[in-house]
């Protein structure tokens, strides 16, 4: 019985929490849309170079509202440095991004409140200037060797750009976010379903303690911004301090195994160095801030509003409709990312003349990785088409006399590993 109930007790709050971020996050994924139709890559990156301040400052600013998840924001950051970003515009990128998005911004304030939203921004903002500056100072006496490739701009009508907004929104963003979605959500239902509230009041850790502990997690972990957030709001409700959860709102998404693989083999050591310490110290720095600077009631009210009790009850329609929605999209995801990885298999073989290649990829995992592996490929002359299978993680070549040799060169220099 004692199972029973908490199994109950997981989907009330699984739905509770859903319901609440549904809506905010599909007005995200529509913003979303509309920044990925509207302001390309290629119409960006011009601004990460020049000098450090200015770089540094633009590439923060743009990369702030940026829809790119955490294993996103890597890939599409090695392509801007790879197109001639300075390694002080590309960290500065590398370190905002992945703490926000559009779609994280509005879903921390459906769940924490508008300080916390408001903050987490800042903090994005002033560490990811403060890295870039670093990184400039500590790099300047780096050799580069780089070749920049003249990049053409696919100009696309009004009606091209709005089917973009909703089928780059509500398809590929959501098949990018949403394995790490669910599993924050599952997370936090599982959490708030077997631990006690104020649990972490009753092991009386000092904040700092707290936040120590949450950022030894939080660095290796891999999680996308949106799937942290009912992550943090549910230990608030266990007792958590309010800036240790804002440690794992910032170092958790900023951080992982495989983005501190891939900075230090793209950008080197010392880029790698001040991005993770940049990281840490704002994350620590803002957490005290939070803690000790200004009112606790700012950063706890709205959390236990919303989730602190009546389990799955008072929802109104419009949540309950955006979390149905939201599962169907989900799904959708998961299906279409199938039959695009189905279709992906079908080879031109029309021109005998043409030669196919298919080399194993380690280290994509979403849309951005398989548009930035494909992009840069076929700058290589020799490449017609370049076509990359998430599913198999390997990318299927199409062109005359390939030199895989030279694949491998750009490939790597993305920061993926071809086998």
């Amino acid at each position: 019985m004692e199972v029973q109930q908490y199994i109950i007790t997981f989907l009330n709050d699984f739905v509770k929490i859903l319901s609440e971020m549904s809506p905010y996050l599909l007005l995200g994924f529509f913003f979303a849309g509309l920044l990925y139709a509207f302001i390309p890559q290629k119409k960006i990156e011009r601004y990460f170079n020049g000098k450090p301040f200015k770089s540094s400052v633009l590439a923060s600013i743009f990369g702030i509202p940026l829809p790119l998840c955490s294993c996103g924001v890597i890939p599409t950051g090695t392509a801007f440095y790879k197109n001639g970003a300075s390694k002080g515009g590309t960290v500065s990128f590398l370190i905002s991004t992945p703490q926000t998005g559009v779609d994280s911004i509005l879903a921390t304030f459906s769940l924490m409140g508008l300080p916390f939203a408001i903050i987490r921004v800042f903090a994005a903002l002033v560490t990811g200037i403060t890295g870039g500056l670093i990184t400039s100072v500590v790099t300047k006496n780096e050799s580069e060797e780089r070749t920049f490739q003249e990049q053409s701009e696919e100009h696309k009508t009004f009606s091209q750009k709005i089917i973009n907004v909703f089928r780059y929104g509500f398809v590929d963003f959501i098949q990018d976010i949403s394995k790490w979605l669910v599993i924050g959500l599952v997370l936090a239902a599982i959490i708030s379903a077997l631990i006690p509230n104020e649990f972490f009041e009753l092991l009386n850790m000092p904040p700092i303690v707290q936040m120590l502990l949450i950022l030894v997690v939080s660095i290796p972990l891999y999680i996308c911004a949106t799937g942290s957030i009912p992550l943090a709001a549910i230990l608030i409700l266990k007792g958590i301090s309010p800036g240790a959860a804002f440690v794992l709102l910032m170092a958790g998404p900023a951080t992982n195994a495989a983005t501190i693989t891939m900075i230090g083999k793209v950008l080197g050591r010392k880029s790698l160095f001040t991005y993770l310490a940049t990281i840490i110290a704002g994350a620590l720095g803002f957490g005290l801030i939070i803690d000790y600077a200004l009112p606790v009631q700012w950063f706890t009210e709205i959390t236990q509003q919303h989730l602190g009790h009546n389990h799955g009850e008072h929802l109104n329609w419009w949540q309950i409709t955006s979390g149905i929605i939201l599962i169907a999209l989900i799904i959708n995801g998961y299906i279409q990312k199938y039959l695009k990885s189905k279709s992906n298999t079908i080879i031109n073989l029309n021109n005998s003349t043409m030669e196919i290649k298919t080399i194993k990829v380690e280290g994509m995992t979403c849309n951005h990785c398989k548009a930035n592996v494909e992009t840069n490929l076929e700058k290589l002359d020799f490449i017609t088409s370049a076509k990359v299978n998430l599913n198999t993680k390997s990318v299927t070549l199409e062109g005359e006399n390939i030199i895989i040799e030279n694949v491998k060169e750009s490939i790597e220099s993305l920061g993926y590993k071809p086998i």
